[in-house]
């Protein structure tokens, strides 16, 4: 998408108004195109676009009027922040620049006053860099009537630094694992990133015990749920939810609301993947109360990634039809979400209709029309590996078994060297089960498919449940039972 078109789709009815006006004021001639350019972005009429400044000699003009619309929308956002942003975090950072203006113009009691103020409102939003910039003014000009006792705020300064560096240590190690997982999912880099984290963590001195704020608690789960994910092991995690749980019922969420929503995001995921499936409900419905808070600011945010966790809960708690009805609703109710938001909902029904045998699961696979490369960029080679499998089930499960073999002989070509490399033998011998099963049903049963995959009824009921839903299948077709039924059985237990 254009830059210009970018931030006209994160602009409210409100603010296209108010750009539209503020480019009136601007402007002093009547001819002028910007805000019809403007305009175009907004209806996202591109055609237009392309017929008034697509070709020859109109390209320099289109490229001169698009550089003044984005310079002037981006001043103008900037401005708009600071006029409608109600935020505490805005308000204690208002209080801080006027006490400096106050300071210069010698007005010390209302300088000082004002710093108060701002301390006040600072320390129950955790804002540990504010609270820094607070009481190095207050230190700074501590030898003017009308300070607080300098002593107190040096005390509270040394506190504050302390919270401050962990914080920042703790923010360095997430950025760092974060750029290591990127590498990961989307170029496919090898990393042992059990060691990664624990090097990490060591070399930074960050504790992972100590939650400073709902900022640090959702780097730490964010961490903690990657962990868990490389590792299929979301037990091991336990221990992080509960402590996580701990801090938030002692802390007022309401001023915390983004990082809120993300760490009832994550509680939820891990009771889901913990196959807690009542817990994972409760703390969906928790999610979805609070992105209904103030006037919805991070519903759409949140919302397409919310469907799918409620729809995968749903599904894997025997209840598939409400599963469906809820991806549906989510992709016809906002169909601009995030693309890699979109993906993920279409592979879920698409799982949803195999897994019931129902080959409307081929109107959702259709639906992927970029390249494999172009996948594991996007989406990461984790996901394009899975989307590879949910195609070689999709054609095994309707007879289709020609493709079926084509799709496991590209499968090997493509991945076979970066499954072995990340010791992930096992998605290669499941994929030679899946081949056996094809050439060779009457000769499959669901004990040399157990043994195959290096697991005992009983290990294979502590997996993690993404993979069940792949084991469940093999297991019902060489077992003739019903997939859908068989998933169940291996994810509840029964």
């Amino acid at each position: 998408m254009n830059p210009i078109g970018e931030i006209v789709f994160v602009m409210s009815a409100d603010d296209k108004k108010a750009f539209t006006a503020y480019l009136t004021r601007r402007n002093k001639r009547l001819k002028v195109q910007n805000i019809n350019f403007f305009k175009l972005f907004e209806t996202d009429d591109t055609d237009t676009l392309k017929k008034k400044f697509g070709s020859g000699k109109n390209n320099d003009a289109y490229h001169a009027l698009r550089k003044r619309v984005y310079d002037a929308l981006v001043e103008f956002m900037a401005n708009r922040a600071f006029e409608v942003d109600t935020s505490d975090e805005h308000e204690v950072l208002k209080l801080l620049v006027v006490s400096r203006v106050f300071l210069e113009y010698k007005l010390y009691k209302t300088a000082f006053k004002c710093l108060a103020k701002a301390e006040k409102k600072a320390l129950p939003l955790e804002q540990f860099s504010l609270l820094n910039e607070i009481y190095h003014t207050q230190i700074q000009f501590a030898h003017l009537p009308g300070r607080p006792a300098l002593e107190e705020t040096i005390r509270r300064f040394n506190a504050n630094r302390q919270m401050l560096h962990a914080e920042q240590q703790l923010n360095i190690g997430y950025a760092l694992l974060r750029r290591e997982l990127a590498e990961i999912y989307h170029n496919g880099k090898v990393v042992n990133l059990r060691a990664l984290i624990g090097e990490t963590i060591e070399t930074l001195g960050v504790s992972l015990n100590e939650i400073l704020s709902y900022k640090s608690l959702y780097q730490i789960l964010f961490i903690a749920n990657e962990f868990a994910s490389i590792n299929s092991d979301f037990s091991s995690i336990e221990p992080f939810i509960e402590r996580s749980l701990a801090f938030t019922e002692k802390k007022e969420a309401n001023r915390h609301l983004y990082y809120h929503i993300y760490v009832l995001y994550f509680i939820a995921n891990s009771y889901l993947r913990n196959r807690r499936f009542d817990k994972a409900l409760s703390y969906l419905d928790q999610m979805h109360d609070q992105m209904q808070l103030k006037q919805q600011k991070y519903y759409a945010r949140f919302y397409h990634r919310w469907a799918l966790l409620r729809a995968l809960t749903l599904n894997y708690s025997g209840k598939a039809e409400e599963a469906v009805q809820v991806v549906q609703q989510a992709l016809s109710k906002h169909r601009k979400g995030d693309t890699t938001d979109i993906n993920d909902l279409w592979l879920c029904i698409c799982i949803i209709y195999v897994q019931k045998s129902d080959k409307t699961a081929f109107k959702y696979i259709r639906l992927f029309g970029h390249s494999d490369s172009w996948y594991e960029k996007r989406m990461g080679m984790d996901w394009a590996i899975k989307k590879a499998l949910v195609e070689i089930i999709l054609h095994a499960e309707f007879d289709n078994t020609e493709l079926a073999l084509q799709r496991i002989k590209a499968f090997r070509k493509r991945y076979s060297k970066y499954l072995t490399e990340v010791k992930e033998g096992r998605v290669l011998n499941y994929v030679q089960l899946v081949e056996h099963y094809l050439l060779k049903p009457e000769a499959q049963t669901p004990e040399i498919v157990m043994e195959r995959l290096g697991t005992g009824t009983d290990d294979a009921l502590g997996s993690d449940i993404f993979v069940l839903r792949f084991t469940g299948w093999l297991i019902a077709k060489v077992s003739k039972k019903p997939v859908y039924e068989t998933i169940l059985s291996l994810t509840q237990g029964n």
